[in-house]
């Protein structure tokens, strides 16, 4: 072990690696800016649930500011795409350049592997149907599940229906990929004709040098991190990560140290940026990287969260869908938020400060509300009369 990092320090740079410590562009925001942000953070988790935004728009606009959400649709779907969907982090937006190192993942699946059991289990039993569908994709792509006649869901295993099963078996095995999507859904296509060329026609490596790539990525994205946070990061297995890590202290990438308060070793990138201060001011999403892996945001920012989303509404602590608020190098409280199209409100639910918040939460809160408005094209922000932030909170806004 090497030197022992403050706690504060760890946070200061967990946030710098993904992009917190450098301030908003103070102009227009470009593609140059989206990439930038994707390269660094290394992928955006999906989400279907659409309460305020959908999941996968809210980390550019967490670090960015009130981004065009055009830019990333493009990215994910014009012909010069810069983006692919996959398995990662759960179902996620990956930089084309990851293709070739999930393809392990995609052998495996292909051996009904490295998926969901059940539709492992349901592939087995019908390869026929499988492969009619993929010769659907070849004639007919890009096609949407629902557009193959008896796709409608029956309410078997996740509702899915037989057709559902076979396009969900074939997306983990990489004999499909997303096209684009309309509305949530999925519109599936061959990946050599949705991908670049020069991206698809790579050699695969092999599955050891891929997970140490997979391992580079995630190491850079967090900073500094246990074993497990490197692990959860692209969801590798303990025999995936066997070794590797240890391979990456040999050669200089990943220096071992404790942090304060931590009971796991931790590893820091040889390249980690140690600022003194961190300015930021953003409110997150619940698959934010920053807080997606519940127990490293209780280790960093002895945040305890828990998305209440499949709660029973008497038994919720804090909303439906909270939103934390990072303030500084710290979360400062934490917001149950609901974007109401048809009223053109923003509408706060219940806003909850953290014990220690600073004083100018409400008013640091009210901004970053604003923008958020602005971003989502809705008129106005309310406050509910909810939770001991939001008095001040209105009495912010009305000001």
């Amino acid at each position: 072990m090497k030197d022992k990092i403050p706690l504060r320090l760890a946070r200061r740079i967990a946030l710098a690696a993904q992009g917190f410590g450098d301030a908003r562009p103070a102009g227009p925001i470009t593609r140059r800016h989206v990439h930038k942000v994707l390269s660094r953070i290394g992928l955006l988790q999906i989400d279907s649930v659409s309460v305020v935004v959908r999941a996968h728009y809210m980390p550019l606009f967490s670090r960015l500011g009130p981004y065009p959400r055009d830019l990333l649709d493009t990215a994910a779907t014009s012909r010069k795409r810069a983006l692919f969907e996959y398995w990662a982090h759960e179902a996620s937006f990956l930089p084309v350049e990851t293709y070739p190192l999930l393809r392990w993942r995609m052998e495996r699946a292909a051996r009904h592997e490295e998926m969901y059991k059940g539709l492992a289990k349901w592939a087995r039993r019908n390869m026929r149907l499988i492969d009619d569908i993929y010769n659907e994709v070849v004639a007919r792509g890009p096609i949407a599940a629902s557009d193959i006649d008896g796709a409608k869901g029956s309410g078997g295993w996740w509702g899915w229906s037989d057709e559902k099963h076979a396009f969900e078996w074939l997306f983990w095995a990489g004999r499909i990929t997303t096209a684009s999507r309309r509305g949530f859904q999925r519109l599936y296509d061959l990946p050599e004709r949705v991908l670049p060329a020069h991206i698809y026609n790579l050699p695969a490596p092999d599955p050891a040098e891929a997970h140490r790539e997979l391992l580079r990525i995630s190491a850079r994205a967090l900073g500094v991190a246990t074993a497990g946070d490197l692990r959860d990061y692209f969801r590798l297995s303990p025999a995936d990560m066997k070794g590797r890590i240890e391979e990456l202290v040999e050669s200089g990438e990943l220096l071992p140290v404790r942090v304060e308060g931590w009971t796991q070793p931790a590893y820091l990138h040889h390249q980690a940026r140690m600022p003194r201060k961190v300015e930021a001011r953003a409110l997150l999403a619940p698959f934010d990287p920053v807080v997606w892996e519940r127990a490293r945001a209780e280790r960093l920012f002895d945040f305890r969260y828990r998305i209440e989303i499949y709660t029973p509404a008497a038994k919720r602590q804090y909303g439906y869908y909270v939103l934390p608020f990072l303030l500084g190098d710290r979360i400062a409280a934490r917001i149950d938020l609901k974007a109401d199209r048809p009223a053109g409100v923003l509408r706060v639910l219940a806003a909850y400060a953290e014990s220690g918040a600073p004083a100018h939460t409400a008013e640091a809160l009210a901004e970053e509300l604003r923008l958020m408005a602005q971003w989502l094209e809705l008129e106005r922000v309310e406050v509910l009369p909810a939770g001991d932030l939001a008095q001040a909170l209105a009495d912010t806004l009305a000001s």
